[in-house]
């Protein structure tokens, strides 16, 4: 008994329904032969018999028909579950909670939200707004959508797009730049510029500042991303700024080309005992969805405004 299969409780179902062997065997897509012989086999294993033969067909013995009801509810069972997929009722549910910074957020990722929440309206979003990085292997999140060149190796993700910088001006103190970033990098050295601040000394875009101005020319130093963005847009002096933000400032223009020794990689992360997770894998997969379709902005593909 202990080696009974589903598909056993199939095959008498199907013998009983046509009253046959032949029957059965068209049913099930397979020969006469191969129906006899697991019919045999059945029997066998349950020291009973389930069917007797008669001239006008084959009949259910008692522990056939306790066969065929089990087969009959699991018949319904398996069609209630189909239904249940085309209608889309089996979807992931409960909560998902995400560490990113507020840069991220702002300018990327809340439309990737709205399309989440179109698409798995049962899981709920907690969204954590940290420059730090967040144990996932201690649930502080679920996920981290990071900036970042080396990802810690505990984690498992994907890279969707390369964040892409360059040197950006007001557009009013550079009225015959083209935006195509061709301006005399020598010349921008003496101009006053913004940077962000001695915490992110770390960050590509900082260093450059710190190593090319003279410190006397640094007008001022901020410890966001948005900030610094706001600081040149204001005139206040010109500073390293993401792609995606500036070009879709008409107020911005680009001094100079996409300097690959400020990018990094844009990630998307998780601790591989979660990637399994429905709800995680769902917002793992739409996210990279959405953030594929802005990835030309993303890597600073657009034209500038």
């Amino acid at each position: 008994m202990d080696r009974m299969a589903w598909d056993d409780f199939r095959l008498v179902k199907a013998v009983a329904d046509s009253r046959s062997l032949t029957g059965a065997a068209e049913t099930l897509g397979v020969n006469h032969s191969t129906v006899f012989r697991r019919l045999g086999e059945i029997e066998k294993r349950l020291g009973a018999p389930v069917f007797e033969r008669h001239r006008t067909g084959y009949g259910l013995t008692p522990a056939g028909e306790e066969m065929v009801v089990l087969a009959e509810r699991m018949e319904r069972d398996v069609t209630a579950f189909a239904r249940k997929l085309a209608g889309k009722t089996l979807t992931p549910s409960g909560e998902v909670r995400v560490t990113t910074n507020d840069t991220l957020l702002v300018h990327l990722l809340m439309p990737v939200l709205a399309a989440f929440r179109a698409q798995y309206p049962d899981i709920r979003v907690d969204m954590v707004l940290s420059n730090q990085a967040l144990n996932l292997s201690k649930r502080d999140a679920d996920i981290a959508v990071r900036a970042t060149d080396n990802p810690p190796e505990t984690l498992v993700g994907r890279r969707v797009a390369s964040l892409a910088w360059a040197i950006y001006g007001r557009r009013d103190d550079f009225p015959t730049a083209a935006g195509g970033g061709s301006e005399d990098i020598g010349e921008l050295a003496g101009r006053c510029w913004v940077s962000l601040g001695d915490q992110f000394g770390h960050l590509k875009a900082a260093r450059y500042v710190r190593e090319h101005v003279p410190a006397d020319r640094v007008a001022l130093k901020i410890n966001t991303v948005l900030g610094l963005t706001e600081a040149v847009e204001e005139g206040v002096g010109i500073g390293p700024l993401p792609c995606f933000i500036a070009d879709r400032r008409p107020a911005l223009v680009r001094l100079t080309p996409m300097n690959p020794d400020f990018s990094a990689g844009l990630w998307l992360l998780t601790h591989p005992d979660l990637r399994a997770s429905p709800r995680i894998r769902a917002f793992l997969d739409c996210a990279a969805a959405e953030l594929v379709k802005v990835r030309p902005l993303i890597e600073g593909d657009r034209p500038a405004v």
